[in-house]
C-alpha cells in the first residue's frame, strides 16, 4: 500500500482488527456531511453536474422476455449476480447460441461497462470486468461511460449515498420496487476533471481495499466465536460416561399446540407461530401475534399452556429451535411447536442447552420426515436419546455454558459493530467523495 493516502484519510490500522479504535478517533469521517442539495453552488472549482445520460454513451437493460435455461452455453445475468457490489460469476445460468444471438442484438456487454441492479434490490452497481461473452436480463440496467468519465468513477458514484438518495426517490412500481431508464437517464453526477477522478479512484480503491481486509478480519472472528461456543457445547455432552435415556423418560409431558384453527380476537391472550420465534437469539416476538378469546384459552389442557421453566421445540419447517420460557406469561402455541415440561430433577436451562447441541440436532435431522416441509413427530423427539446426569451436574454444566454465553454473546456484539461501523465509514467515504471533500491534493505518487 503506498503511502500517504490512508493516513491522509485517518485510516492508519485498517490492516489490524482493532480498526474501530481508529474509527472512534477519527470522528469526523464517521460523521455525514451536512446534507447539501447537488447544485453548481457547492462544487469545487472546475466540477460539473452532468446527468448520465450525458457522460454516458449507453444506459439499456436486457432482454424483457424470460428465456430458456440450459446447463451449458452463453453466461447470462441478472439483478441477482450484482447483489454484493462486484459480479458474482460463480451462481450463473446459461442460454443457447440462438437466444443469445437474439439478446446481443440489443445490448452486447464489455469490459469496462457498469451493471446496475433495477428491479428487486435496487441501486446496486458492479464494474465488468471479465473479457468473457454473456447477456443479461431486463433487471440490470447497463451504463457504458464516454470518454470524459472513468467506468470506476461511475461505479463508486453508483454505489454511493448521493446516487442511491435520487435512485430511491426515483423508484417506481408497488411491491417490488424498480427503475425505468429513462429514472436512471435523469440522475445526478458531479464530474470533476479527469485527473481529479483518477486521484479520487485511487483513494477510495485503496482505501476500501484496507476497510474490506479489515471487515473479513471481523466477519472471520465472529464465525470463530460462534463456533466456539458449538464446540464447546458439543463436547460438554460428549464427555462423559453417563446412562442414555430417552427425552420422556426427563420430562413430565411432551406435547404440542392445538391442531385445530384458533379463533382470533382484539382482545385476549396471544398465540405464537414459528414465525415469531426468533432464530438468531431464540426468543418469541410476541409484537406480531394475534389474540384468542379468554373462553378459548381456558378450555385448552394444561399441558398446552405454557409455564416457566418449559422448552418450547419447533418442529416443523425451521425445526430443532428451542426457547427456553423464563417468565410466568400466559399465551399459546400452534401446532408446529412442541412443548417439553421436564421433570423436578432436570433442569430446564439444562435441557434447553442439550437441544441447542449438534447431538440433538443430529437426532432430530435423522427422524424429520415429509418433503415440502420436514417435521420432527412427537413420538420421534419422546426418543431423542441423551445422557442422563445427576440435577448437580446438570447445574455445574448450565453455569460453565452461561458464561461462555455470555462472552460468546459479548464478542458477536463487539464484531457486529465493527462490521457496521466499516459499512458506515465506505459510505462516509463515497459521500465525501462526491461532495469533493476527500484530501486528495496532498497525496503523493500519483
Amino acid at each position: 500500500m503506498r503511502e500517504g493516502k490512508v493516513s491522509e484519510l485517518g485510516l492508519d490500522g485498517l490492516e489490524d482488527d482493532m480498526i474501530i479504535e481508529n474509527l472512534n478517533e477519527n470522528k469526523r469521517i464517521l460523521k455525514s456531511s451536512n446534507p447539501k442539495n447537488l447544485n453548481a453552488d457547492n462544487l469545487k472549482k472546475g466540477w460539473e453536474i452532468k446527468k448520465l445520460s450525458d457522460v454516458c454513451a449507453k444506459i439499456t437493460d436486457g432482454t424483457h422476455q424470460t428465456p430458456q435455461y440450459f446447463s451449458e452455453g452463453v453466461i447470462f445475468l441478472s439483478s441477482k449476480n450484482v447483489t454484493s457490489g462486484k459480479i458474482d460469476w460463480d451462481n450463473i445460468k446459461y442460454i443457447d447460441e440462438k437466444q443469445h444471438l437474439e439478446m446481443h442484438k440489443r445490448v452486447a456487454p464489455k469490459v469496462g461497462d457498469i451493471l446496475l441492479a433495477k428491479n428487486g434490490t435496487t441501486g446496486v452497481a458492479a464494474k465488468v470486468n471479465r473479457d468473457v461473452i454473456f447477456d443479461i436480463y431486463v433487471s440490470l440496467a447497463l451504463l457504458r461511460p464516454l470518454d470524459g468519465l472513468l467506468s470506476d468513477y461511475l461505479l463508486h458514484f453508483l454505489n454511493s449515498p448521493l446516487a442511491k438518495n435520487q435512485f430511491n426517490g426515483r423508484l417506481k412500481g408497488i411491491g417490488v420496487p424498480n427503475l425505468h431508464l429513462e429514472e436512471i437517464r435523469e440522475v445526478e453526477i458531479p464530474l470533476p476533471p479527469l485527473p481529479e477522478q483518477q486521484r479520487i479512484v485511487s483513494i477510495l480503491d485503496e482505501c476500501f481495499a484496507a476497510i474490506d481486509k479489515a471487515k473479513a478480519n471481523a466477519e472471520q472472528n465472529l464465525k470463530n466465536a460462534k463456533e466456539l461456543f458449538e464446540s464447546y457445547l458439543q463436547g460438554v455432552f460428549e464427555n462423559g460416561n453417563w446412562e442414555k435415556v430417552k427425552l420422556s423418560e426427563l420430562a413430565k409431558d411432551i406435547t404440542d399446540g392445538d391442531h385445530m384453527p384458533p379463533p382470533k380476537s382484539e382482545e385476549g391472550y396471544p398465540f405464537i407461530t414459528i414465525s415469531n420465534i426468533n432464530k438468531q437469539n431464540r426468543k418469541i416476538d410476541f409484537s406480531d401475534t394475534f389474540k384468542v378469546p379468554k373462553e378459548y384459552f381456558e378450555k385448552l389442557k394444561e399441558n398446552r399452556k405454557p409455564k416457566k421453566g418449559d422448552v418450547l421445540y419447533t418442529v416443523t419447517g425451521s425445526y430443532g429451535i428451542p426457547v427456553l420460557i423464563e417468565d410466568e406469561f400466559q399465551f399459546c402455541f400452534q401446532r408446529h411447536i412442541g412443548l417439553i415440561r421436564p421433570k423436578e430433577n432436570v433442569s430446564s436451562k439444562w435441557l434447553f442447552y442439550w437441544i441447542l447441541s449438534p447431538q440433538a440436532f443430529f437426532q432430530a435431522n435423522d427422524t424429520a420426515t415429509g418433503t415440502a416441509q420436514k417435521t420432527v413427530s412427537l413420538t420421534a423427539l419422546r426418543n431423542f436419546v441423551l445422557p442422563n446426569m445427576t440435577l448437580k451436574e446438570q447445574q455445574t454444566i448450565v453455569q460453565k455454558l452461561d458464561a461462555l454465553s455470555t462472552e460468546t454473546i459479548k464478542l458477536e456484539s463487539i464484531y457486529e459493530q465493527k462490521i457496521k461501523d466499516l459499512e458506515e465509514l465506505k459510505k462516509s467515504l463515497l459521500e465525501k467523495a462526491f461532495r469533493g471533500e476527500l484530501k486528495t491534493e496532498k497525496v503523493e505518487n500519483m
